[in-house]
């Protein structure tokens, strides 16, 4: 009577720990957590926006100190100079005190930021250096506002993570949640600089959070309505640039889109082999990587001799582009020069981003297009090219689609905008290996895929993949006939399920616990039923998804997992850790086995 009372008493005890460990099916796994993300995210919205217009001071008070020699952070034109050809050294001296800075504060403030930040947030649990938040901003300061031509889009970007980090790591939080506020100071720096906030969500879908949860975009999102909400206290409330061309639809007109956006796919592969190969010319150098900037500074104000225009931002000639207000031999100029000082400057190693400088020379590639296709149109087709080459280079097809409707206010360019990414993404991914961005992290020696589907383990279900006949031993075996059993036979697993006469679910033993209770001479007469009863268990129910149990049992460091029926505890199957990777192999077979079913029955049919 006492032993089916204990034997009650741990059903009863299985049936806790299976309930509380399988929660219901849901479409999303959220919990009120998020709510306290969301809160924190609106305090790293508003510190995204501030340093996004601290940084675009910066730089105009860096161009202005060292272009013209005024304490002033108005917008003034490099190509106004009074220096001369002394401008020449301009960059070179901004490139030695990048890599100065580089060299005696922090190496991650070299580059242009996002392969930086995605760096972090995969192996680093998403925690960045305080002076990585100081120093990143003022590098990219002095290495643009001297003449380098980059964006500030990558600086803020690494900017505004880094300050998210170091919000985040004032409390509590787990890697992910750092990684979630990381990603929203980013996201909200982006907004800050470009007005862009859709399109700064989903840079951060496509590239930074690696996932596609309510967890981390809810925050994201929040933090970016924060700091678009709040932008036009510090930014001008107008799209940073205007196009108001018309769009004709029409199969003609779509062609044209595809065009341009796969010969802009072609320069993207164009400009990152160009980048990376500067860079390994850089590696050959006998000199230290902190000289580096400054001999790319000399090409780069060498460029800006040839055509001053390329130097800097340039957000001048995103909108020159855009009213098709420059003549053939400028676009052809800006294309060259910008393309080779930029790569040469970035291989170096310096500071800065790569988006504005891929919009001009995408902009540049695309009123070119236009120019030959329809010279009336030149405009459309440059705002396609600057998208289209964003997409393509950074492998964002959506945010670079996104981009270009927020960036000029014009929605009507939707569909061409869609045609013309998705043209140089799929040229792209079909040529190159791996982006711009990828590329930087591979060849430090980190694999980054940036495929995302449905997890197949979140798909099927325990009694999917279970074996239902299972070994099992009797309650009432001894300890020394399980002694005996597991020496003497040729035994097929490690663990077997202890099952009372009505197949009831007992207990587990291993080999592990006969070789305890042989060195610790345990009483060998005593039923299985009374020694493994009152023990932990992990268990597992019909309906609970393999995602679930494959946590736990990585969690509990288990092979082995009895299926029971939760009304009465029956054992009905085993989960084994090769189940599980039956449905890797399910998945392959998913990807690589062609049918043609239809075909087959209409075969079989005549």
């Amino acid at each position: 009577m006492k032993e089916d009372e204990e034997h009650s008493a741990a059903r009863a005890d299985i049936g806790r720990r299976v309930a509380s460990s399988y929660s219901p099916l849901a479409d999303f796994r959220v919990s009120p957590r998020v709510l306290t993300l969301i809160a924190m995210a609106i305090a790293v919205g508003l510190l995204g926006v501030t340093a996004a217009w601290m940084l675009s001071k910066l730089i105009s008070l860096a161009s202005n100190l060292a272009y013209y020699g005024r304490w002033t952070s108005d917008s003034l034109p490099v190509a106004g100079t009074p220096l001369g050809p002394m401008r020449i050294l301009i960059p070179v001296i901004g490139g030695l005190i990048v890599g100065i800075m580089a060299k005696f504060g922090s190496e991650k403030i070299r580059g242009h930021g996002i392969p930086e930040a995605i760096e972090a947030i995969l192996n680093g649990n998403s925690r960045i250096q305080p002076k990585v938040a100081i120093l990143k901003p003022l590098s990219s300061a002095i290495s643009i506002g001297s003449g380098g031509p980059f964006g500030a889009e990558g600086p803020i970007i690494m900017t505004g993570g880094a300050l998210g980090s170091l919000f985040a790591q004032l409390f509590h939080l787990t890697s992910n949640e750092r990684k979630t506020l990381l990603v929203a100071g980013a996201a909200a720096g982006m907004t800050g600089i470009f007005g862009t906030p859709v399109a700064a969500i989903l840079l951060a879908v496509e590239l930074l959070l690696f996932e596609w949860r309510p967890r981390s975009f809810l925050p994201v999102a929040m933090a970016v309505v924060v700091a678009a909400s709040t932008r036009p206290l510090l930014f001008p409330p107008a799209p940073l640039f205007v196009y108001g061309g018309d769009i004709h639809v029409s199969v003609l007109a779509a062609c044209s889109w595809i065009g341009v956006g796969l010969i802009a796919g072609m320069g993207s592969a164009a400009l990152t082999a160009l980048v990376y190969g500067c860079e390994d010319l850089f590696q050959k150098l006998p000199i230290h990587w902190m000289w580096w900037p400054a001999i790319g500074g000399l090409i780069v104000g060498l460029g800006g001799v040839i055509e001053p225009a390329a130097l800097g931002v340039g957000y001048d000639n995103l909108q020159a582009l855009l009213s098709n207000r420059l003549a053939l031999d400028a676009l052809v100029l800006l294309l060259v020069v910008k393309a080779v000082i930029w790569s040469v400057a970035l291989g170096s190693g310096t500071s800065g981003g790569v988006l504005a400088p891929l919009l001009i020379i995408g902009g540049a590639l695309g009123a070119l297009f236009g120019l030959l296709v329809s010279p009336a149109d030149a405009a459309m087709f440059a705002l396609l090219g600057m998208a289209a080459m964003m997409g393509g280079t950074m492998r964002s097809p959506l945010t670079a689609t996104v981009f270009g409707l927020e960036l000029t206010g014009n929605m009507h360019a939707l569909l061409p905008l869609v045609a013309a990414c998705a043209a140089a993404h799929g040229f792209t991914v079909l040529v190159l290996k791996r982006s711009i961005l990828t590329e930087r992290i591979a060849r430090r020696g980190h694999h980054l895929s940036r495929e995302y589907s449905v997890d197949p383990f979140e798909q099927v279900r325990v009694k999917d993949v279970m074996v239902g006949t299972v070994d099992t031993l009797p309650a009432a075996m001894t300890v020394s006939s399980a002694i005996e059993f597991f020496t003497t036979t040729e035994l097929r697993h490690k663990s077997y399920p202890i099952t009372d006469p009505q197949g009831k679910f007992v207990g587990m033993i291993s080999r592990a616990d006969v070789l305890r209770w042989t060195m610790n001479n345990q009483d060998r007469l005593i039923s299985l039923a009374e020694i493994t009863g009152p023990e932990e268990v992990l268990v597992t129910v019909p309906d609970e998804l393999v995602g679930s149990l494959a946590d736990r049992m990585s969690h509990s460091d288990v092979g082995r997992v009895p299926v029971i029926q939760p009304d009465d505890h029956r054992l009905i199957g085993i989960v084994a850790r090769k189940d599980l990777l039956r449905i890797r192999a399910s998945l392959l077979a998913h990807e690589h086995e062609r049918t043609a079913p239809l075909r087959a029955r209409i075969v079989k049919a005549s």
